[in-house]
């Protein structure tokens, strides 16, 4: 049976960040709302992630995503995902990527299990690639490639859309996912883990694309257990939109639970002060039903951030 929260919200879907290590240094991520500094997070063994993962599935918490920092910095990322993917009744297992490295071993990775790949790309030009990542365009561009080929679907571009930067980018983004076949998702920057100086520069109201997407679709989706977000379907590209945590309905359609890359279970994106330590458990000994009562309790003080704004 699905767990649901006090707000009658599903619990489906487990992101882990295995680690807090990247090799780029983009002043946008959100580092999934961790307080610690790159590197400087313990991080969990793979076989520790592999036994999270498997009491999250026993809870019928059926899909998980990889996520970081860059998970492709851990050398043992295969063997997570082979684990995880073993898991009976595990539904769905992807992962979040800048895409640098990932040439080299997406063919591995979808032997290894790993079925979906979302790859952030916030433009297309070289220069303005290297002023927002410190990392070389053409590394994620073969890195999208490969994972097209090795037969990762769908493959997803994250373009986090910053005013005055990548704005005018949109249709050569739209373009670049037409002809790869991959899916574009236009992202509002978060006000998570950024000062406020920056995203009052950079934030980006994304209205005027859904309008211009309603213009355009042949249809559209809307991924109730994804926060409600809209899905529009052109002729020959698919767009998602995705708007910043900061309101209602984002937070009332959350189905998400974060384990944090030291073991922490993290309820909400946007919260560091309900943290629970269920790594130090599993160290310690913990059998399955006490790890178990962890979930639970997690799931029990889950709410909106967001409740009336």
């Amino acid at each position: 049976m699905v767990l649901t929260d006090s707000c009658g919200r599903p619990l489906l879907n487990l992101r882990i960040s295995i680690t807090q290590r990247c090799n780029f240094g983009c002043d946008y991520c959100h580092k999934e709302g961790e307080g610690c500094s790159r590197g400087e997070c313990e991080e969990m063994t793979a076989e520790e992630i592999v036994r999270v993962a498997g009491i999250a599935v026993s809870l019928d918490i059926s899909r998980i995503k990889l996520t970081g920092g860059e998970p492709l910095m851990r050398e043992d990322l295969c063997d997570i995902a082979q684990g995880i993917a073993a898991i009976p009744r595990l539904k769905d297992l992807s992962m979040t990527t800048n895409g640098s490295l990932l040439a080299s071993e997406a063919e591995k990775l979808h032997a290894c299990g790993l079925r979906r790949v979302n790859i952030s790309l916030p433009t297309l030009n070289p220069e303005a690639y290297m002023n927002l990542t410190d990392g070389n365009l053409e590394n994620t561009l073969e890195g999208i490639k490969a994972a097209v080929k090795a037969g990762f679907n769908p493959v997803k571009l994250n373009m986090v859309v910053l005013k005055g930067i990548n704005v005018k980018d949109v249709p050569t983004m739209m373009d670049f996912a037409r002809q790869t076949g991959t899916i574009l998702q236009l992202i509002e920057l978060d006000p998570v883990n950024v000062d406020d100086e920056y995203f009052s520069a950079y934030h980006k109201v994304l209205d005027e694309y859904e309008e211009m997407l309603k213009q355009k679709a042949t249809s559209i989706e809307t991924r109730k257990f994804m926060h409600n977000r809209h899905v529009y379907r052109l002729p020959d590209v698919t767009v998602e939109i995705v708007h910043p945590t900061e309101n209602r309905e984002f937070c009332a359609h959350c189905t998400r639970l974060r384990v944090t890359s030291n073991g922490m279970l993290k309820t909400c994106l946007m919260r560091n002060d309900n943290l629970i330590d269920i790594l130090t458990p599993l160290r310690n000994g913990a059998n399955d039903e006490e790890l178990k009562k962890l979930f639970l309790r997690a799931n029990q003080i889950r709410e909106p951030y967001n409740k009336t704004t």
